[in-house]
């Protein structure tokens, strides 16, 4: 008896310990063993396709009307708010007076003061001449006088007598210059003595015949007051901005790679305009030339505006105004049946572009050919059907022939 018992404890040790072993080799195998990679799956899919470049834009008003002073003057204050309307030719802007003669320099005033004595010695000769010219005069009817009387009497011929008239009618005429010569010489005396007036402090004085008003030059509404307090502005300075608000357009700066693949007439879809729904424009021109905008980056970068119409009713967008901010994406191509995939399930591999499809319980890795591309869905030429089921976002776990299963939701 003691001899089966020792027996049975020795195989009953033998048994545990192979049980034992058996199971660290199973759960090695387990452990080590590899699993299916949790994935997301995607279908291929055949519909509509779109692809449109995106960009930043503004409002503006078609036609905006800069109005500048006309002259040089002291601009009193602009009692047009933003927003006021304006109709063509009656609706007063601003009102310009005469400003206060400017400080002479040493050179300047000397410049003066001799014109004033040049003035002066042009109309002491003025005078001179008028005199001369009267003298001459009252001879010439002096000797008018008594030669009518000598021909009444016959002591004279008549043409004599025609000869003399005419140097009456001469000499009148020569006063006549002389006095026109002596006015111009005094004008010219006031002249260069206004240039010697000194400045005034203060505002000019308000007369208002001596006001120059500047009326709208078309109808509409201010815009933008460039020009607020009362000061001196030269001819041509900016003073407000006018326009018609019903008559707005988008401008949208798009980099010059992608504007060169815009058509006008492409339709634009307008967002993040402060709307509840997206609006509908159409392009109406690319503009033909280029400008450097540097970017947030500091990068120099060419941009193109592409000017954009709205389609919708004027009601629709009435709450925009000038210079507002959009969002515009500019319709490019369009397809109805187009075989297309995420483009999160593509990836590079030997310059071509690939993706998993599910085979059974495997990732499968296949070429395909792609064209356009949207940034979400991308279009794909060859190398997959609708309706196949491809791996969505693979990452480094996934690998030709691994075996996957559907993450779950």
């Amino acid at each position: 008896m003691g001899l089966r018992s020792a027996m049975g404890r020795k195989l009953f040790k033998r048994i545990t310990g192979l049980g034992i072993i058996l199971g660290l080799v199973a759960f090695f195998i387990y452990a080590f063993s590899p699993k299916p990679v949790p994935v997301d799956m995607t279908e291929v899919t055949r519909g509509p396709m779109q692809v449109a470049v995106t960009d930043e834009g503004y409002t503006r008003v078609h036609d905006v009307f800069v109005v500048s002073a006309p002259v040089t003057g002291y601009l009193l204050r602009i009692q047009s708010e933003v927003g006021d309307k304006v109709k063509t030719g009656t609706t007063p802007l601003v009102e310009l007076l005469p400003t206060h003669p400017q400080f002479l320099d040493e050179r300047g005033r000397s410049q003066a003061q001799a014109a004033i004595r040049s003035a002066e010695a042009g109309l002491k000769l003025s005078s001179a001449e008028r005199r001369d010219a009267e003298a001459r005069l009252n001879f010439a009817r002096a000797d008018a006088k008594r030669a009518r009387k000598l021909a009444v009497k016959g002591h004279i011929s008549k043409v004599e007598v025609e000869r003399i008239e005419l140097a009456l009618d001469s000499a009148e005429a020569a006063l006549d210059t002389a006095r026109a010569a002596e006015r111009v010489s005094e004008g010219e005396l006031e002249n260069a003595r206004a240039a010697l007036i000194e400045p005034q402090p203060g505002e000019p004085v308000l007369d208002k015949e001596k006001i120059v008003q500047v009326t709208a030059p078309v109808s509409g509404r201010v815009l933008r007051l460039l020009q607020e307090s009362e000061r001196v502005v030269p001819v041509g300075t900016p003073l407000l901005e006018i326009g018609n608000p019903g008559e707005l357009e988008i401008v949208i700066d798009l980099l010059s790679r992608d504007a060169v693949r815009v058509q006008p007439g492409a339709p634009v879809n307008i967002t993040n305009w402060g709307g509840d729904s997206p609006l509908n424009g159409r392009v109406r021109l690319i503009e033909p030339y280029g400008f450097t905008k540097i970017s947030a980056l500091g990068i120099e970068e060419q941009r193109v505006n592409v000017i954009v119409d709205f389609v919708d009713p004027r009601e629709t967008w009435s709450r925009l105004g000038h210079g507002y901010r959009v969002d515009a994406a500019i319709e490019t191509w369009r397809a109805q049946n187009v075989v297309q995939v995420p483009t999160g399930t593509l990836f590079r591999h030997q310059k071509s572009w690939a993706l998993f499809r599910v085979i059974g319980d495997r990732a499968v890795r296949t070429e395909i050919e792609v064209g356009h591309n949207n940034g979400q869905v991308a279009e794909v030429l060859s190398g997959v059907e609708p309706g196949e089921i491809v791996v969505l976002h693979p990452s480094e776990r996934i690998a030709d022939g691994v075996e996957v299963i559907r993450r779950e939701q």
